[in-house]
This record gives structure tokens, C-alpha cells and sequence, in this order.
């Protein structure tokens, strides 16, 4: 597809930008839910079009973003348009997200790429008969999804995927954050329902966490520094985000990946997109960057829903 992406002129900036697109309409999705257990005794429930029995077509697996899920905007709007170009979807509920807690000490997070190689291998060996198997990753999912691809190399079971607003320095996104009017737009909102869930699960005994600290936390550095790195086996939160972060795995990708990012997102400087960029300019890769000036966070709205057909037009490209 080769039409850049322009924000409507009524929707200056990467505020408006990204608010607006997840406030809009999206197509309703008919989902069948399927539980799978995990390897580590655990479970994660998945949201399926098409009947269980189908197995024609290739099939898409789509990542959720931070406290998202298959009702999230992006999520229905990609598997709208994917249906409608044969495919079968399908949304992994990260641990926690679909509505139920999970049952071991421990959550999700932005770096847990094998979580994302266990599910796409219980995919790729379910769906082998259709033969493709393609993969979306949104924020939070898609830094996940480019960490396992950059750690599988050739071996990765995916023909091709798409990372959209995936934050690939996470100590820069966090920082980003945490401070002005993303705090109180955005950090407020993903903390009021992260310090929930982890509140539940520390008074059902589930985890261990300092529930003084979780009250205190106002900041993501706060939060992974309580919750997110010691329940995930990271020294602290800095630890956490240098060992998460997918940018440093770009170069390591060998099969053809779209990375989009909006210049103007608002949980990651555009400082970070340049770093990106820079680590793929001195060799040969199937990586394709796009960094559009404008778009928000997840967001590019405007009419014939430009982010939709630009991650099927990759998908489906030759």
C-alpha cells in the first residue's frame, strides 16, 4: 500500500490522535472463546473467529497491547478487515486480561517473548494444514512479538508479521510516561487497573508484593519496580526495561516484519525511533520501518481505517 499516512487536520497532535481512535466505533467480531492450559500450569484464554473446527486459511494471531484484550478498537478493527480477506483470527489473551485472573504468582509483561513462542507453536502445530501463519502485535503485544522474532532468527514460525506502536525502548517510554500530561492522561488509567488486579491476587495469596509500595505507586517506574520486576524474576524496573526492550532485537529478525510507529506517539519519543532506524541502516534486513510524522499511540484515525489496510497490505504482499 503505498499511501502514506495523514491525520485528519481537525485532529492535531498525538493526543487527540490516539484518544480519538480508541474512543471510535469498532466492527463487532463474533469471538469463540477457547481455553488452553500453559506449560507452566497456568492458562490464558483465546478469542477465535470461525467455527472450532475450521481449518482453512491462513490464520492471524493478533497481541494485545497493556491491559487490552480481543474488545480492544485495534484488535476488532484488524480482524474485521483480515476476515474479510479470508483469514482466521485469533486474539491470545495475555495472563489476567480476559476477564479472569490467572492463577500462578505471576502477571505478563512487555518482554515476554516466550510466551509469544509457545502460543504461536501451538498454533503453527493446531493450523499446519493451511500452511500460513501471520502474527500482529499492538503496543505492549507487538514489543513482545519483535523480541521473540529477533530471538528466533530463521527459525521463527511466522511468515510474516507487524508491530504497531511498539514501544522499543521501554526506559524511554516509561519515562515518557511518567511525567506531564501522559501521566495523568495515560499512566493514571493503566495503574488504576494494574495495582487491581495485583491487589486481588496478593490478598487471595497468590503473590507476594509490598502492599505499601503498590498503594504509593504513581509511576510505571514505581509500579515494575514493586510488581512487574520481582514477579518476573528482574532485578528492578531498569533492569526489567533493558532486558524487555525489542529494539536491540530489530537487527536479529529474519523474517519480513513491519515495525509502525507514529513520530508524535505519545508514549515514546520519536529519539528512540531514530535509534531503531539507525540499527537496520547498515545491513541488509527484511525489516520495513515506518514512522509516519503523525498517528498517535495505536491510533491513525481517520476514514477508510488506514492502520487496518496498512498491516494487511504488508501481510499479504508478496
Amino acid at each position: 500500500m503505498s499511501e502514506a499516512y495523514q491525520a485528519p487536520w481537525w485532529l492535531p497532535g498525538g493526543h487527540l490522535q490516539t484518544l480519538v481512535a480508541a474512543l471510535a466505533p469498532a466492527p463487532r467480531i463474533p469471538w469463540r472463546r477457547e481455553r488452553w492450559d500453559t506449560p507452566d500450569g497456568d492458562f490464558i484464554d483465546l478469542d477465535w473467529t470461525g467455527t472450532e473446527t475450521a481449518n482453512a486459511g491462513a490464520v492471524l494471531a493478533i497481541f494485545h497491547g497493556l491491559e487490552g484484550s480481543s474488545n480492544s478498537p485495534y484488535a476488532r478493527a484488524v480482524a474485521a478487515l483480515a476476515l474479510r480477506r479470508g483469514y482466521r483470527c485469533v486474539v491470545p489473551h495475555f495472563r489476567g486480561c480476559s476477564g479472569e485472573l490467572n492463577r500462578l504468582p505471576r502477571a505478563y509483561h512487555s518482554g515476554d517473548s516466550a510466551e509469544i513462542a509457545w502460543i504461536l507453536e501451538r498454533l503453527g502445530a493446531a493450523h499446519a494444514a493451511s500452511g500460513v501463519l501471520h502474527a500482529v502485535g499492538i503496543s505492549l503485544g507487538g514489543n513482545a512479538l519483535l523480541k521473540h522474532l529477533g530471538e528466533a532468527g530463521e527459525g521463527a514460525l511466522v511468515r510474516r508479521a507487524a508491530a504497531i506502536s511498539a514501544p522499543l525502548d521501554l526506559a524511554a517510554a516509561s519515562r515518557q510516561l511518567d511525567r506531564g500530561f501522559g501521566r495523568e492522561l495515560y499512566t493514571r488509567v493503566f495503574l488504576s487497573t494494574l495495582k487491581n488486579k495485583t491487589l486481588q491476587k496478593l490478598r487471595a495469596g497468590q503473590i507476594a508484593v509490598d502492599e505499601a509500595r503498590l498503594a504509593r505507586a504513581r509511576t510505571f517506574f514505581e509500579f515494575d519496580d514493586t510488581v512487574t520486576a520481582p514477579l518476573h524474576g528482574f532485578a528492578g524496573a531498569e533492569d526489567y526495561w533493558a532486558r524487555s526492550s525489542s529494539g536491540p532485537y530489530l537487527a536479529r529478525i529474519r523474517v519480513p516484519t513491519l515495525v509502525l510507529n507514529a513520530r508524535n506517539d505519545p508514549f515514546l519519543p520519536a529519539a528512540a525511533l531514530d535509534t531503531a532506524a539507525a540499527s537496520l541502516r547498515a545491513i541488509p534486513s527484511p525489516v520495513t520501518i515506518d514512522f509516519p510524522r503523525t498517528g498517535g499511540h495505536a491510533g491513525f484515525p481517520g476514514r477508510r481505517r488506514w492502520l487496518a489496510r496498512r498491516v494487511l497490505a504488508f501481510l499479504q504482499s508478496p
